[in-house]
């Protein structure tokens, strides 16, 4: 269980502690969009989450395009039987599950972008 961290409609949120001001500042985690906020308690800072995650999904709504949602880290692939035997050979020459190299392969490629 990770303690700075908080959920709402699929949405997760950072939490850390700014001294100076004395609040508790938010960020959602794991979109391109940038959605932060604050509280001065964590009940507010709840709240706050909260109200930025619905505001958010209504500006999208009102602008009719789809609010970015966080990746499941699933991800189903239709491939060529063929290729497929080869990435299985191949994860299996690195010893690694065809999870672990395909993720590893996918990270490197996208690491280049």
């Amino acid at each position: 269980m990770n303690n700075n961290v908080m959920t709402y409609k699929g949405y997760t949120a950072s939490m850390s502690y700014d001294p100076d001001d004395k609040i508790l500042v938010g960020r959602v985690m794991d979109i391109a969009d940038i959605i932060g906020f604050h509280g001065e308690s964590v009940a507010e800072f709840e709240q706050s989450f909260h109200e930025a995650i619905d505001d958010y999904i209504a500006a999208c709504a009102k602008l009719e395009q789809e609010p970015e949602k966080p990746a499941s880290g699933k991800l189903m692939l239709r491939i060529d039987p063929s290729i497929h035997a080869a990435a299985a050979k191949a994860a299996a020459r690195e010893g690694q599950s065809m999870n672990k190299w395909v993720a590893k392969v996918l990270a490197d490629a996208t690491a280049h972008r």
